[in-house]
C-alpha cells in the first residue's frame, strides 16, 4: 500500500497525478480526505492535533490490511501525520516520504529563527489563531486559497482544478473550521484531546 495524505490547502484530489504511477509500480495507492475535509465528516472529538492525524494514518493502514511494506507519503499536514504514524508504529511503514514540512518539533523549536520571507509565507498560520480565521479564509470566494496556490505553485498548469476541489471540500463552514482547526491545535492547549497526546 502507498498511503498519500494531503495538507492545506489541498485535498485527496491533489494526488491524482501520482496515484496511477504508484499503481503502475505495484502499490495499492490510496489518497483519503484528511479528517474534517468534505466529504469526510467532522470528528466528534474535535481533534486535529498531530497525534489525531497520525492515529488516522495508522488506522487506515489497518483498515486496508496493509503489511510492513507500506509506504506513507505526506504533504504539509500529511507530512506531520507521517512523522507521527511512523514514530508510533514503525513496523507498519517501510518508508515515509514527507514534503513541505520538516519534523514538527524542529519547526516549533526554531520557529523564530526563520527569515522574513518565511514569516510572510506563514502569515495565514497567525491569521488562523484569531477569531477572524474562518471569516478571513472564506472572504471573497476563499481568495486566501487562490493566493496561497499562486504564491506556492507558480506556473503549475492545473491549479484551477485543484483550487476548485479545495473550495468545494471547504465550502461548508464546519469543514472550513475543521481545516483551520489543525492550525489552532498547534498553539492552543485547550484543543488537545488527551487520547492523542
Amino acid at each position: 500500500m502507498a498511503l498519500c495524505l494531503h495538507g492545506f490547502p489541498d485535498t485527496a484530489h491533489s494526488w491524482r497525478h501520482l496515484l496511477p504511477a504508484l499503481a503502475d509500480a505495484g502499490y495499492h495507492a490510496v489518497a483519503p480526505f484528511m479528517r474534517g475535509y468534505a466529504p469526510t465528516g467532522i470528528p466528534e472529538d474535535g481533534a486535529y492535533q498531530a497525534g489525531a492525524i497520525a492515529s488516522d494514518a495508522n488506522a487506515l493502514h489497518e483498515a486496508f490490511g496493509a503489511d510492513g511494506d507500506a509506504v506513507l507519503i505526506g504533504h504539509d499536514w500529511g507530512a506531520i501525520a507521517a512523522y507521527g504514524a511512523t514514530a508510533h508504529a514503525p513496523e507498519r511503514w517501510r518508508r515515509a516520504v514527507t514534503m513541505s514540512v520538516p519534523p514538527l518539533s524542529g519547526v516549533l523549536a526554531d520557529f523564530f529563527n526563520y527569515d522574513y520571507g518565511q514569516f510572510k509565507r506563514s502569515f495565514y498560520i497567525f491569521l488562523f489563531q484569531t477569531p477572524l480565521a474562518e471569516a478571513g479564509a472564506a472572504a471573497h470566494d476563499m481568495a486566501l486559497i487562490d493566493g496561497l496556490w499562486r504564491d506556492w505553485s507558480p506556473g503549475y498548469h492545473d491549479s484551477a482544478r485543484d483550487i476548485a476541489h479545495v473550495k468545494e471540500s471547504l465550502k461548508d463552514p464546519a469543514h472550513l473550521a475543521a481545516a483551520i482547526g489543525y492550525y489552532k491545535a498547534l498553539f492552543d492547549p485547550t484543543r488537545q484531546v488527551p487520547r492523542y497526546a
